[in-house]
C-alpha cells in the first residue's frame, strides 16, 4: 500500500520550517554546524544545534516541558491546520501517532539527577514520565485530543525511519485513517559523551566518505509528517521500505554491508521498482570509518552503474532517532514545490576520496533531478546492532 505524505513540519540546524530548511539544504549551508564547549569535558565539538526560538508548552502541559517536546511542538505547529482538518475529517479516534526517538526527555532528567547526586534530593521540577521513551507520542496525542494508537519506536538511528514504516502498516491494517509520524531527538550530554567514549565524535565538521573522515557530529531535529492512504491525484508518497537486522555487532556495522544491501533490496521490492529507477539516494553517511566503508560497498553492489547520492550529516549533524524522518523530509522537499529548480542536496566534504573504497557518484552543487517523468528517491538509515532501514519516496501519479 502506498501512503501519501500530505504535510511536513520540520526544524533542524538548517532552520525552522520547510522553506528555510529547503533553501539551506540545497545551498549546502553549513552555518548551523558550530563548535561548542560544555557537552564533553575538556573538549569543544561541532554540533548541529537548533538556534530558532522554540514554542512554549501549551497550557496544562507545562509539566511535560522538555527540549524534545518543544522541538516536536515546533514541527507540529507548522502543520496544525492540516492536522485539524484531518481530525475533522476522520475523527480523533482514527488518527495515530508514531514517532521515533532515542533521547526523549533525558537531557532534563540528567540535569535533575545531577542535582540529586550533589544535594541528595530531586528538584521539584523532576518528572519521570518526561524521560520515558513514549513521552513525545503521548504528549502530542494528549495535546491534540487524539485517541488512536500512540507510541514511540526506539531503535537508535533507525527509530524514525521505522516509525514511518509502522505508520504505513497501521494504515494498511485499517487501524486508523491518518498517522502523525516522524521523529525527534535533542542534544544532550548523555548521548554526546556516549559516542565520545566510542571515540566516534569529531571536533571539526564531519567529512562523510572522505579519506580524512574521523567521526560524527551530533545534531538535533524534529520532522513530522501527516500520512494518509494514497488517493487519486498528484502528491508525494512513501512508496515502500525495507528493514533488516543483521545483528552483526553491538555497535559496528557488517563490514560488507550485507544487512544494508538487503534493506535496500526489500525497499525496491516493496515499491515495485528497480535500482535503475532511483534518481537520488540520501546516504546514511555518518563520516565514521566503518559505517562509510560498509555503505559505499553496499551502494556499489546495488547500483553498479552509479546513482546520484549525498550525505546530509555535514549540514545537520547526525540527529540519531530523528535522522530517518529528517532525511526522508529532505527527500520530500526535493520532490516538492519548495524545490522548483529540481536541485539535489549537495554532498559537502573536502573532496578527498578514500581510494580503498568504491567511488560513489556524490552530488556536486548544483546537481539536479530530471524534470520529466515520475521521480523516485531512496533514503538509508543504519543503527547499532546491525539495524538497517531504507525508504523510497516518490511522485504519486
Amino acid at each position: 500500500m502506498i501512503a501519501r505524505l500530505d504535510a511536513l513540519g520540520v526544524v533542524c540546524a538548517l532552520g525552522q520550517g520547510k522553506q528555510a530548511v529547503a533553501d539551506a539544504l540545497f545551498a549546502g549551508d553549513t552555518s548551523g554546524m558550530r563548535r561548542q564547549a560544555g557537552w564533553i569535558p575538556e573538549r569543544s565539538v561541532t554540533v548541529g544545534a537548533v538556534d530558532a526560538p522554540l514554542p512554549a508548552m501549551p497550557a496544562g502541559f507545562e509539566h511535560l516541558a522538555s527540549r524534545n517536546n518543544r522541538l516536536l511542538l515546533a514541527a507540529a505547529l507548522e502543520i496544525e491546520d492540516h492536522i485539524q482538518a484531518a481530525i475533522t475529517q476522520y475523527g480523533p479516534s482514527r488518527i495515530a501517532v508514531v514517532l521515533g526517538t532515542s533521547t526523549s526527555g533525558i537531557a532534563e532528567a540528567g540535569e535533575h539527577i545531577a542535582e540529586y547526586v550533589h544535594s541528595g534530593e530531586l528538584p521539584d521540577a523532576y518528572r519521570y514520565n518526561r524521560q520515558e521513551i513514549a513521552a513525545p507520542a503521548s504528549f502530542l496525542a494528549d495535546w491534540l485530543g487524539l485517541s488512536g494508537p500512540a507510541y514511540c519506536q526506539s531503535t537508535a538511528c533507525t527509530s524514525s525511519g521505522r516509525a514511518l514504516l509502522a505508520a504505513q502498516r497501521l494504515l494498511r491494517m485499517g487501524l486508523c485513517d491518518a498517522v502523525l509520524c516522524g521523529g525527534v531527538d535533542s542534544l544532550c550530554k548523555l548521548t554526546l559523551n556516549g559516542f565520545a567514549s566510542l571515540e566516534a565524535v569529531s571536533d571539526e565538521r564531519c567529512n562523510p566518505f572522505s579519506a580524512n573522515r574521523h567521526g560524527i557530529n551530533i545534531g538535533e531535529a524534529a520532522a513530522l509528517f501527516l500520512m494518509t492512504r494514497a488517493e487519486q491525484g498528484p502528491g508525494i508518497g512513501l512508496l515502500g521500505g525495507g528493514a533488516t537486522s543483521d545483528a552483526h555487532h553491538i555497535s559496528a556495522p557488517h563490514p560488507e554491508g550485507l544487512g544494508a544491501q538487503q534493506a535496500m533490496r526489500k525497499a525496491l521490492s516493496a515499491a515495485g521498482l528497480t535500482a535503475e529507477q532511483i534518481g537520488y539516494l540520501n546516504l546514511h553517511g555518518t563520516a565514521t570509518t566503518h559505517n562509510d566503508a560498509m555503505e559505499s560497498l553496499a551502494v556499489q553492489a546495488l547500483f553498479p552503474a552509479g546513482v546520484a547520492c549525498s550525505s546530509s550529516k555535514a549540514l545537520t549533524g547526525h540527529t540519531l532517532g530523528a535522522a530517518g524522518a529528517l532525511e526522508a523530509a529532505f527527500c520530500w522537499l526535493t520532490l516538492s514545490h519548495y524545490n522548483t529548480a529540481n536541485r539535489l542536496p549537495p554532498h559537502v566534504w573536502d573532496g578527498v576520496a578514500d581510494t580503498q573504497l568504491p567511488r560513489l557518484a556524490l552530488v556536486d552543487a548544483p546537481g539536479t533531478l530530471p524534470a520529466a517523468g515520475r521521480r523516485y528517491l531512496m533514503s538509508n538509515s543504519f543503527a547499532f546492532g546491525g539495524n538497517n532501514i531504507s525508504l523510497i519516496l516518490g511522485d504519486l501519479p
